[in-house]
């Protein structure tokens, strides 16, 4: 196999960091950028990441690097969405129904959660939506609470930061902006925005459970709650 290209530096190194942000599919981490250019200087890696987004903040660029999901990636600025969506608006794009996103805003918020955790709070068997964003890949098994029958335990994925263009889940609205709803769910969980990283160690104990589970972003499973399916399925037909 042929050595790897001594890493370039200055404006060079710019111009491929440049093009890796473009190119990559998920955001691009500094470590992604270790892996490429091994033993090179992370702050050097880091300082051209930092130029490259610092080069799309003039107003005459139409593209923007944001920092998403721990990584960049680049996007259209949010002020030039009318045209964009303008050119998607004919397309037609199979959208989350208002159903997933109101389960999708439960584990959000209350993660890690059960089942029958969201159906209290829901009002509805979520068991087809919960299908549904397990194959879109934004929510996956944590593993099983520690109670009677072991049930699974659900939280948002990196997918589901890079969807909603968020860094964290520290970036979450703050719960208090809705009112009411803030106000709603069960006792003692009170909103915020870095309610979901408390709640990891306010909901019980769990144990994590690889056997049940395809794989750790969140892929299909095999269950017999599953079969309680109120055909909701989280996608607009």
């Amino acid at each position: 196999m042929r050595d790897r290209a001594p890493v370039p530096e200055g404006v060079r190194l710019r111009a491929i960091v440049e093009a890796l942000v473009f190119a990559a599919e998920e955001p691009l981490t500094i470590d992604d950028l270790i892996d490429l250019f091994p033993g090179s200087d992370r702050d050097v890696l880091q300082s051209a990441l930092d130029a490259v987004q610092a080069a799309y903040e003039t107003d005459d660029r139409g593209l923007t690097v944001q920092r998403v999901a721990g990584g960049f990636r680049m996007a259209t600025k949010p002020e030039l969405g009318e045209w964009v969506r303008a050119l998607f608006r004919s397309r037609n794009r199979r959208r989350l129904t208002s159903q997933a996103l109101e389960t999708l805003a439960i584990i959000a918020y209350r993660q890690p959660i059960t089942t029958p955790e969201i159906q209290s709070i829901r009002g509805a068997d979520p068991t087809s939506v919960l299908e549904a964003l397990l194959d879109k890949k934004l929510v996956r098994v944590l593993g099983r609470k520690k109670v009677v029958g072991k049930p699974m335990l659900y939280g948002t994925t990196r997918e589901f930061l890079t969807h909603f263009g968020l860094n964290t889940l520290e970036d979450l609205p703050d719960m208090a902006d809705f009112g009411e709803l803030a106000r709603g769910g069960p006792p003692g969980r009170t909103g915020t925005a870095a309610q979901p990283a408390v709640a990891m160690n306010a909901a019980g104990p769990f144990e994590e459970d690889d056997d049940d589970t395809e794989d750790d972003e969140g892929g299909t499973l095999d269950d017999e709650d599953d079969e309680n399916e109120r055909g909701d399925d989280g996608d607009d037909s």
